[in-house]
């Protein structure tokens, strides 16, 4: 072990990265290999063993909190300040640039930073003003559009339309949007990049003066950095000073945001001497699960490659379970979570990831009717999302007219022409005569209080409401919540909405047709019966029931921040985090990975790379769970298992059945031997005949005796599971 104070306690690849005089680095960190405590140590270096002056030094991370602990952590080890050395985000960097430099970047010195929704009201002025249907021209895209265009760098008159009309009308409101934010004295957050660049780029004093200042930059996150940002580091450090980049392309996951995992590729060959130096010894997870996070990321072409291994113990082996649906996959995770609190380990200690947000409702289900606390990590929870409030209040005016909550949240929602002060003269004449709002509404539409354009969308929403209304006589529960998503418009609305985020919140709006479907207004407290005859003149509705049961679940709060609770999140929110035990949910095909990802190799590759992710977050214990049968989106389907289940090679796994385990799995109960036997001399994979439901396959079963449960699936019905005592098989 080296002796020197800096390089003490670090490995041999760890001490190389820190003590390197290579004017141009590439640490090429792997998952758990210590990447933060390299850099804080190269930094440390170059200040005490280099003589650097703090004040010579640009680092750079993606989030604040790096940005501190960093600074805190070197101040620490050389014992004496370094106020003078620039670390921060590139957005905080970028700012304190322009403040600096106000007016040759052509800014008015008390200029404002926009926040997104700030910045979404700016652009929705402009689509006013330009006399657009917002309803085809959505503010939400424009924004989204103007946004990726910055990060690209470019501005309006850079971008060629071709005769093309979207990219000719959203470049018009880039365009007017501009003008807005420069009238006003605004920038919105990719502005703050944008400009800083543009500042550098086009004054070549306070280029050469910042380049002959920072003789290191260091570089943070490498892979998540988009086209603006790896074209400021190149004009800020120049061709004479050093650079140190730090990243990972096996973790490169946020494509669909802008970050190109090229820049890492572009680096090396920008950099024709740039050493490049892997860190793969991890200190997070067992060997069995840093062996399965290998041979999966293996199967990506172009990566720079690196194998990560631990001097730990093996480990256990990965648990694989195959659900029979969605709500058996929570209901084994909610019990395997409560069997290893019983054992006195901690709720936060567990973690369950998933790919797309539609999947936490029937997790967040299960983990309440055990009430085992948890926290929905960087989002909300089902229930609260924006597009699940929208819908169901339209659900609640369907029911109820005079709803003024309801009323108020969606009135405008799609936008039907009617501004604030339109809805501010609905709101004072409810408030005078004493009614509600949609009383009020007619009144102002009667007497003529607003003008055509409100007046007309006001009409038409009323008509909607009534519509809907009329409708849902007719129809079943999920069938009304599907019609209601369709005929409102917010479908349409949030379709517009692009990138990740608009794919989200479409997913939600189908997983709540699923909710619907699956709702029984007996099993969530709301059978009448009980009640006796006197009490009961007529069923409670099902809308009335679901709304109900709705407020209900989004009314049970989530755990306190800081109280000991399961984590719920997503892959993407997982990155940079770590816990003992990890869930990794509906590792299915067209799920994980997603089904808007399977017809692209890049699109692909990076929900391996996202797997990838989720596996390196477990320390202990991982488990891979997949369904048979899963309602998701509104669809009820017979997936397939994940690709990367597949990878793994079988020797890192043991199947998990409720009261057993099996190593060497087959992957996928339906393709086990016929040499597994059940009760009854009953085997998987036997084809046996229902009274009832006629021939089917059996997939598995649970138990042992006349009690045990068997899954079958019929050809005529799909799956069931069956009591073996009554279910009365006979062998085909």
């Amino acid at each position: 072990m080296n002796t020197h104070p800096i390089l003490q306690f670090l490995n041999e690849a760890q001490c190389q990265a820190v003590s390197s005089d290579a004017p141009a680095l590439l640490v090429l960190a792997g998952a758990g290999s210590g990447k933060t405590r390299v850099l804080v140590h190269r930094i440390a270096w170059l200040i005490s063993e280099c003589g650097l002056s703090p004040h010579s030094i640009l680092a750079v991370t993606f989030t604040n909190k790096a940005a501190h602990e960093m600074r805190s952590r070197i101040e620490s080890l050389l014992g004496r300040p370094a106020n003078t050395m620039w670390v921060g985000t590139f957005h905080g960097l970028a700012h304190r640039l322009l403040r600096a430099h106000a007016r040759d970047a052509e800014l008015d010195e008390n200029f404002q930073i926009l926040d997104s929704d700030d910045q979404l009201r700016i652009v929705k002025r402009v689509v006013r003003e330009l006399g657009l249907d917002e309803n085809e021209w959505q503010p939400k895209q424009a924004q989204w559009f103007i946004n990726a265009k910055k990060d690209d760098g470019l501005r309006p008159k850079d971008i060629q339309h071709g005769g093309d009309l979207f990219t000719a009308t959203m470049t018009s409101i880039y365009s007017h949007y501009e003008q807005a934010c420069r009238q006003s004295s605004l920038v919105d957050f990719p502005e703050l990049l944008l400009r800083a660049y543009e500042l550098l780029r086009d004054n070549t004093h306070l280029r050469e003066h910042y380049q002959s200042r920072f003789h290191h930059v260091l570089v943070d996150e490498f892979q998540d950095t988009n086209a603006i940002q790896y074209n400021w580091i190149k004009l800020i450090s120049g061709r004479q000073n050093a650079i140190t980049i730090v990243g990972d392309d096996d973790q490169s996951i946020y494509g669909w945001r802008g970050a190109r995992i090229e820049n890492i590729h572009k680096f090396q060959h920008d950099n024709i001497d740039c050493e490049t130096i892997r860190l793969e010894q991890n200190y997070r997870s067992t060997s069995t699960i840093l062996k399965a996070a290998n041979a999966v990321i293996a199967n990506n072409n172009d990566r720079l490659g690196k194998n990560l291994w631990t001097s730990g113990d093996q480990g256990e082996l990965i648990s694989l379970y195959a659900a029979f649906n969605e709500q058996e996959e929570a209901r084994f995770i909610a019990a395997r979570i409560q069997d290893f609190v019983n054992q006195g380990n901690n709720y936060s200690e567990c973690a369950i990831l998933y790919r797309s947000n539609a999947q936490s409702r029937v997790l967040e289900e299960a983990l309440l009717q055990r009430s085992i606390p948890y926290r929905i990590y960087g989002g909300l929870r089902f229930f609260e999302r924006a597009e699940i409030k929208d819908t169901l209040a339209y659900c609640r005016l369907i029911t109820n007219s005079n709803d003024d909550a309801a009323f108020e949240r969606v009135i405008n929602t799609p936008t039907r022409g009617l501004g604030q002060k339109s809805i501010e003269i609905v709101r004072d004449l409810a408030r005078s005569r004493q009614l509600s709002m949609w009383q009020a509404a007619s009144v102002v539409i009667d007497e003529g209080l607003l003008p055509a354009r409100a007046k007309n969308g006001l009409e038409t929403f009323q008509m909607l409401i009534k519509n809907l209304a009329s409708e849902a006589e007719s129809m079943e529960l999920h069938q009304l919540i599907d019609f209601v998503i369709e005929a409102s418009g917010l479908l349409e609305m949030y379709l517009k909405e692009k990138g990740e985020k608009g794919l989200a919140r479409k997913e939600n709006l189908q997983e709540l047709v699923s909710a619907a479907r699956e709702f029984d207004a007996d099993e969530f407290g709301y059978n009448l019966e009980d009640l006796g005859e006197a009490e009961v003149e007529e069923e409670i509705d099902p809308l009335v029931a679901f709304l109900s049961h709705a407020s209900l679940e989004a009314g049970d709060t989530q755990a306190e921040k800081y109280e000991d609770s399961v984590q719920l999140m997503t892959l993407h929110s997982a990155k940079g985090l770590e816990f003992p035990v990890v869930f990794m949910t509906g590792m299915e095909e067209k799920l994980f990975p997603h089904q808007m990802s399977m017809e692209d190799s890049d699109d692909l590759a990076e929900e391996r790379r996202l797997c990838y992710v989720g596996i390196t977050r477990a320390m202990k214990k991982l488990y891979l769970l997949h369904a048979e049968k899963r309602r998701l989106w509104g669809k009820e389907t017979y997936p397939s298992i994940s690709r990367f289940i597949r990878e793994i090679p079988k020797s890192l796994i043991e199947e998990v059945r409720l009261n057993a385990s099996v190593s060497q799995p087959a992957f996928g109960r339906s393709q086990l031997q016929d040499s597994d036997s059940g009760p009854d001399g009953l085997q998987l994979g036997q084809m046996v005949e229902h009274p009832k439901f006629g021939a089917g396959v059996i997939l598995n079963f649970e138990g042992s005796g006349p009690q045990a449960t068997i899954q079958i699936n019929f050809e005529s019905v799909g799956p069931k599971r069956l009591v073996l005592a009554y279910a009365k098989l006979t062998p085909c």
